[in-house]
């Protein structure tokens, strides 16, 4: 029985969500402030700097000059946590889970002729921040959590004429995971901890096309590979209960663990109406459904606690998810755009499995931009986003009879500050 109890602390040390992120899952959106401004509505069409060399590796081609982007996310998130009750009783829930963090980003495209162009890019992929207080209701069910993946892409793009090209990058992606939780694994004794790292480098790649299909309309579309991982690390459980069977109460153990980032593909239009207009449209498609079920593995683990620590399974049953968004730009005159933007985006969660760590639901984001441009080398773009969430409730029980029911409703604001600098 304390297999289900523990599988909800270790399984989802690595794939937990938190509301910092402005995409679904665990999932990031932030690698373009200018993108940011219209709600990431162009990010496979619009290719207005170097950060197309994530939003789509062949809208480099549109680049004319050797140029640099780069710019942050500040993101800033809250849960509102009602109608709370647990067993045992006590504990609190107050909903300040997630700090204050920041999302860089930086990409390089050089054109080196009419056809070919290569660039390189860094940015977070993927990423969370979930840290509940001490003394938290829902402990048992998840604590702290943090993830970083951070992906280094070299690229180079091709244009077969005016019309058409395309472009390609592989991904080198590293991830790193830590986890802290509470433990009992009976209602009577004290509570223990769990801390749980691992990391891993794996590959993947970002392909693309861009398509001009009239003078004042192109169309691109960008498919984001699956990455495999297998995080290696260790297992540390801090439990004066062990000593009652023979063993420290400090336990360390090699742990393993697979997890697949999803693919996705990203379909967006970009027209200009006329020198002062241009709209923008997009859906993103992602398959979170390969998200069924976690296993961490343990080795080392003594007789005594194989059942407790040895294999430990979660399912997730995560689903795929669409996302939508809609855009605008206006030129007000040479020097400045502005930018508005407006996204709907779909939770991969599910009401049976749903925890703690993941207490999200649908969500829909709205957003405002700028970008400053004082000389024809130089860029500055802010982004601003607002982030609202469908209220969703957690039920969680384990066979010890703990249980964590709560209902959540998360908000989220991004702050984005960017620049690109053209030679």
């Amino acid at each position: 029985m304390k297999r289900i109890m523990l599988g909800s602390t270790l399984s989802l040390a690595f794939t937990c969500v938190s509301t910092q992120a402005l995409a679904a899952g665990f999932a990031l959106n932030e690698q373009s402030i200018s993108g940011m401004g219209v709600g990431f509505a162009g990010r496979s069409s619009a290719a207005d700097d170097a950060s197309t060399v994530f939003g789509n590796p062949a809208g480099m081609s549109r680049l004319k000059r050797e140029q640099v982007t780069g710019g942050v996310t500040f993101l800033n998130a809250y849960s509102d946590i009602s109608h709370v009750s647990s067993s045992p009783n006590g504990g609190t829930s107050q909903g300040d889970m997630v700090p204050f963090v920041t999302v860089p980003m930086g990409f390089y495209v050089k054109p080196i002729n009419e056809q070919w162009a290569i660039g390189v890019g860094v940015y977070a992929p993927f990423g969370l921040v979930a840290d509940y207080e001490n003394g938290f209701a829902g402990k048992y069910f998840g604590s702290k959590s943090e993830v970083q993946v951070i992906s280094l892409q070299p690229t180079v793009s091709y244009s077969f004429n005016d019309y058409i090209s395309i472009g390609f990058g592989p991904t080198f992606n590293h991830i790193e995971g830590t986890l802290e939780s509470d433990l009992s694994l009976t209602q009577a004794a004290p509570d223990g901890e769990v801390h749980i790292k691992g990391t891993d480098t794996a590959l993947g790649y970002n392909i693309g096309i861009l398509a001009q299909l009239t003078n004042s309309t192109r169309a691109g579309l960008t498919y984001h590979s699956k990455v495999d991982y297998t995080l290696e690390g260790d297992t540390h459980v801090n439990y004066g209960l062990l000593s009652a069977a023979g063993l420290s109460p400090n336990q360390k153990y090699d742990a393993s663990l697979d997890v697949t980032t999803p693919e996705s593909v990203d379909f967006s239009v970009t027209h200009e109406l006329n020198d002062q207009w241009t709209l923008y449209a997009g859906s993103t498609w992602t398959r979170w459904s390969r998200l069924k079920e976690i296993s961490v593995q343990n080795d080392g683990v003594p007789g005594a606690l194989v059942t407790q620590f040895g294999e430990i399974t979660e399912d997730q049953n995560w689903h795929d998810t669409w996302a939508h968004a809609i855009g605008v730009s206006y030129q007000l005159n040479k020097q400045w755009v502005l930018r508005t933007g407006l996204s709907i985006d779909q939770s991969p969660t599910n009401n049976v499995d749903r925890s703690p760590r993941i207490p999200t639901g649908d969500r829909q984001i709205f957003s405002l931009g700028a970008g400053w441009s004082p000389t024809d080398d130089l860029t500055i773009d802010l982004a601003y986003s607002y982030l609202k969430e469908e209220a969703v409730t957690v039920n969680n029980r384990n066979e010890l009879g703990q249980t964590y029911n709560a209902e959540y409703e998360n908000w989220a604001n991004g702050f984005g500050i960017g620049a690109t600098y053209r030679f």
